[in-house]
């Protein structure tokens, strides 16, 4: 089975190294490793990490970036047919065509366009907007792209200039303040450097946005909350993560750390059941 290094993701996908790393450590793909350790991806990966941008730029929620992906992975063939692929949202479904076939794939509305070809030998990937989408392209919009390239440059910054990185997600959140991504990563940059009290005025004033709560955003505080010594809001806010995304093995499991700690088994047991559910099936 072919498969394709990180340069070959930039050349055929036009993403950042960084964005593809950022795409990695949220779970959305999870490449093989070379012979020295390098990443390799399979021509499934790269239609999903296509697709996981295209997601994350139309504002959909993680939860439902990560069901659709799982799903849109599952009708991928593993090797590029000739045929060729067309990958559009029609409604609230996300149509694959394969030749002749089509499936549909469950999801909520958003809006996304992938062809996918082979042309002289070589993968192609192609996003497509639809007339709706151009005529509606306006000051918001053009902030909106603004902001990605913010959020882009605070990824590939964040292992070499922190600190710029930190002024990066900023510029993202004052362009975009929807963007729940920036106002996650911006947090828990400040929660690694060490700026506490910094890093919850952001996930706080995240949280004041319109929308529904980013499951990760309010895990991230909990994690914030432990470390502040704060165990009620910590309690609340993991509490509030899993009403939003059950499927959060780790909120699971610092809740029930929690729970034991204070003196509550039945609690404990419950959240470390659930949490060893969730692991058990992630690993069949």
């Amino acid at each position: 089975m072919h498969s394709y290094s990180v340069r070959d993701v930039e050349r055929v996908l036009r993403l950042s190294r960084g964005t593809v790393r950022g795409l990695i450590d949220v779970g959305f793909v999870k490449p093989t490793r070379g012979a020295r350790r390098e990443y390799r991806f399979s021509f499934q990966d790269l239609i999903v990490l296509r697709a996981a941008r295209a997601l994350i730029q139309a504002k959909v929620s993680r939860r439902r970036i990560r069901r659709s992906l799982e799903d849109l992975r599952r009708h991928l063939p593993e090797q590029m047919p000739l045929s060729g692929l067309s990958i559009s949202a029609v409604g609230d479904r996300v149509v694959v065509r394969d030749g002749k076939n089509q499936f549909q794939v469950d999801t909520g509305q958003y809006v996304l366009g992938l062809d996918v070809s082979v042309e002289d030998g070589m993968l192609r990937v192609v996003e497509h907007k639809p007339e709706s989408a151009t005529v509606a392209f306006n000051a918001k919009a053009a902030a909106e792209q603004q902001a990605q390239v913010w959020f882009e440059k605070a990824l590939e910054l964040e292992s070499s200039d922190p600190r710029a990185a930190l002024k990066a997600y900023e510029q993202a959140v004052d362009m975009d303040p929807e963007d729940m991504s920036a106002w996650i990563n911006w947090g828990r940059l400040l929660h690694e450097l060490g700026k506490k009290v910094e890093a919850e005025r952001v996930y706080r004033r995240a949280l004041e946005q319109p929308g529904t709560p980013d499951p990760l955003l309010l895990f991230n505080l909990g994690v914030l909350m432990e470390d502040l010594g704060r165990t009620g809001p910590a309690l609340e806010a993991y509490q509030a993560a899993i009403g939003e995304d059950p499927m959060l093995a780790d909120c699971h499991y610092n809740l029930a750390r929690i729970y034991e700690s204070l003196g509550k088994p039945q609690h404990a047991i419950r959240h470390l059941g659930q949490y060893r559910r969730l692991v058990s099936s992630e690993t069949r």
